[in-house]
């Protein structure tokens, strides 16, 4: 399984920084970002993909997260 979701994350820090708090809490989980792209996309693949849970760590952090649909 892919979610892929639109956030407002700015600087690769930043997206190491989360990129490695979800890697600890999601072991099985492979995460990626991609700043690169007008949506600032943040990619999570693998078996049950905890869609609420992420989106409301960044949220929690002061960033936005959103299914990209």
């Amino acid at each position: 399984m892919v979610e892929v979701f639109k956030t407002n994350v700015q600087q690769e820090h930043e997206a190491a920084a989360i990129g490695s708090r979800l890697s600890s809490l999601f072991p099985h989980l492979k995460i990626d970002f991609d700043l690169s792209d007008c949506d600032r996309i943040l990619r999570v693949e693998g078996q049950d993909v905890q869609t609420g849970q992420i989106m409301e760590l960044l949220n929690v952090q002061g960033y936005s997260c959103d299914v990209l649909v």
